[in-house]
């Protein structure tokens, strides 16, 4: 199944051509899966198959996980001085900048994200991310403690070995760089799993990873389906560390495995169902510009979405008409990821199409009413319209469950602590957004909210430098800024005696 794949681009967008490896890369090589198999990777918005890539298993982590131990142990790790790590995880961004039109017409292709935007924010939000932890690599420090005059105690944050990685669709290169470069700034080796829908940019990376000068085994990625690579890694006993993104339910897994296994630390960055509130006093023309931004945003393929909009019955006319123009200005500008002027693109599959239009369904039969919007759009590919539902209550799955697409939920509330207690009743915690011109209220109300990151008069708007990370069944740990790198690090405690007697 090893070999390559060569995707002519032929679009307005995008004139060129990008070649991929389609096998396994362990060790610094392409190889066959042991047991064989392939993986169709499919144009979500043709809904043709693209290609096929390799499917790892068990054997093949097991094969990473050996050549992630070697490198550890030999070569990288406290072999590798920090400032070696960082000059790699440079000049890593720097190859990618390099080849960010192939980087961003793969994206489009595989995940259907707009090209140019795929270009400015995934894509160069992966080289942003990895600069940033390469300018961390030699700036990991312990702490000299206070004891007594014949003690010297201090600490040391070391890496924990091999760590597994396992990445979403929604965002493959930011995800990855998310991962690797906390990951690899501080020391450890990776085996990264990225998503069987998504795999072209990651594998797109391997060789990029080769030719900055990684020694062969610091990174490994195996393409697989969750049930097979996701939980070899999740299960693998020489692995101490996973770090996941992706659904609520998979997460709890990926514990429950940890639990049962070796006890490794695990990172989990989950679902999310964000309310969006926006009292009388808010601007209103920045609150619904930021609100289209915060629900349909890759077509609403976003573990951050705002997809429970609380609106004040103050504005509630004003805001819901200049919103329903937005959602029909963007379903007017549907289509084809590669032509100038789209600005709606496809969902990733037929799975998660299917799945958006079953929530429709249920808003519809729930009693909400469906405002705009809940179509498919076109005859062929997985494009839904943006949708908006209005006279909607919290106990209907539209406003209880994740669904991972184009769809907001739209409540009335009166006071600013019926605001608050309708936001919090969700299981989730991953983010949240509150829009007032009351400087006070607003503070007030993002404290009191339950998530990990609050947004005031904006939405989905992460910075790198940043931690990002959800509260209850959101996830556990922070990814970004100096955050990440406690979650890659163990810290030891060095007690020297220094004097006669103690």
């Amino acid at each position: 199944m090893s070999g390559t794949y060569t995707h002519k681009f032929d679009t307005a967008a995008y004139k060129g051509e990008a070649t991929i490896n389609t096998g396994l890369f362990i060790g610094g090589k392409w190889v066959d899966p042991i047991e064989g198999g392939s993986i169709e990777v499919v144009n979500p918005a043709t809904g043709k198959v693209v290609t096929s890539v390799a499917a790892g298993t068990k054997a093949d982590v097991d094969l990473a996980v050996e050549a992630a131990e070697k490198a550890y142990k030999t070569v990288w790790g406290l072999h590798y001085p920090g400032a070696g790590r960082g000059k790699l995880l440079n000049k890593l961004a720097d190859l990618i900048e390099k080849n960010i039109d192939e980087f961003a017409a793969l994206e489009a292709l595989d995940v259907g994200k707009i090209f140019a935007k795929a270009k400015a924010i995934d894509i160069g939000g992966a080289v942003t991310c990895l600069r940033y932890y390469a300018g961390w690599a030699d700036k990991v420090q312990g702490k000299t403690i206070e004891t007594t005059e014949n003690k010297l105690a201090y600490t040391r944050h070391e890496p924990y070995g091999v760590v597994g990685q396992i990445v979403p669709w929604n965002f493959p290169m930011g995800m990855v760089s998310w991962k690797i470069g906390p990951a690899l700034a501080t020391g450890n080796t990776v085996v990264l799993k990225p998503s069987e829908m998504t795999p072209l940019t990651a594998l797109k990376l391997a060789d990029l990873i080769n030719e900055a000068g990684f020694p062969p085994g610091v990174v490994n990625i195996v393409n697989g389906y969750g049930h097979t690579v996701g939980q070899a890694i999740s299960e693998h006993p020489r692995i101490h560390k996973v770090a996941f993104t992706g659904s609520t339910l998979t997460g709890r897994k990926i514990l429950k495995a940890s639990a049962e296994t070796n006890l490794k630390v695990v990172t989990l960055e989950l679902g999310g169902k964000s309310p969006l509130v926006v009292f009388d006093d808010a601007d209103i023309d920045q609150a619904v510009k930021w609100a289209s931004h915060g629900i349909f945003f890759n077509m609403g393929q976003a573990c951050t979405a705002g997809s429970r909009i609380f609106l004040q019955e103050g504005i509630y006319g004003a805001f819901l008409e200049k919103f329903t123009a937005i959602a029909q200005d963007l379903a007017a500008k549907t289509g084809d990821p590669f032509t100038p002027g789209t600005q709606h693109g496809p969902q990733v599959s037929q799975i998660q199409f299917d799945r958006i239009m079953g929530y429709i369904d249920s808003g519809k039969s729930d009693g909400a009413t469906l405002h705009v919007g809940g179509e498919r759009h076109g005859s062929e590919g997985f494009f839904v319209k943006p949708t908006i539902f209005t006279d909607c209550h919290p106990d209907m799955k539209i406003t209880k469950e994740e669904i991972f697409g184009p769809v907001a939920a739209v409540i009335k509330f009166k006071t600013e602590e019926e605001a608050i207690d309708l936001a919090n009743n969700t299981e989730y915690g991953l983010a949240c957004h509150v829009f007032s011109q009351n400087v006070n209220r607003a503070i007030r109300v993002a404290h009191a909210l339950e998530a990990g990151s609050a947004w005031v008069n904006c939405a989905q708007f992460t910075e790198i430098s940043v931690p990002f990370g959800g509260y209850k069944q959101s996830g556990i740990g922070r990814e970004l800024g100096e955050y990440a790198l406690d979650t890659y690090t163990q810290v030891k405690a060095v007690h020297i005696n220094i004097g006669t007697n103690l």
